[in-house]
């Protein structure tokens, strides 16, 4: 992360430049401001080559009201109103005709396993996720898949299981 030194004329200067990295998981967060369920704001990020292909974040399903607005449709603890921020960075590249294949998906949380299937299925290859979610099948069969899956945890351990930790 950037620090902060002294000053030259009233203006600060950047000691250290952020990662590609934190540059686009900073994104992914700013994207999750968007969410539209108040349960869980999740942003996502497809870049390829350093360049952002699309962005998603979770929302209602196009033209019905917001769960912020009108409530939640629950099943087993979660609401299921909204269409994660992984699919709708998919699905919006895919409604501009943007290839996604090869590229790495930056998203505020770990992806579920619906969203995990989806990602490895459209060809991403990299995964890089910030505070870790619910699904721990994502670490075996990424593994399986050959697909990268980067941790990079804002704060202490941000919920990672142990054995999956990985310096960020």
């Amino acid at each position: 992360m950037s620090q902060k030194s002294s000053t030259d004329g009233g203006v600060e200067k950047m000691t250290q430049r952020s990662s590609w990295d934190q540059y686009f998981m900073q994104i992914a967060r700013q994207v999750a401001t968007r969410a539209t369920c108040d349960r869980k704001h999740v942003g996502a990020v497809l870049v390829r080559d350093r360049t952002i292909l699309s962005t998603g974040y979770n929302g209602s399903i196009r033209g019905l009201p917001h769960c912020d607005d009108v409530g939640h449709l629950m099943e087993n603890g979660h609401c299921v109103a909204t269409v994660h921020a992984e699919a709708n960075a998919i699905i919006q590249a895919a409604k501009n005709g943007v290839r996604i294949e090869g590229a790495t998906i930056y998203t505020s949380a770990s992806p579920c396993w619906s969203c995990f299937k989806l990602i490895a299925n459209s060809g991403c290859v990299r995964i890089v996720f910030g505070e870790f979610y619910r699904d721990p099948r994502i670490f075996e069969y990424s593994a399986k898949l050959g697909i990268e899956l980067v941790a990079l945890a804002e704060g202490a351990d941000a919920g990672l299981p142990a054995i999956n930790k990985v310096a960020g």
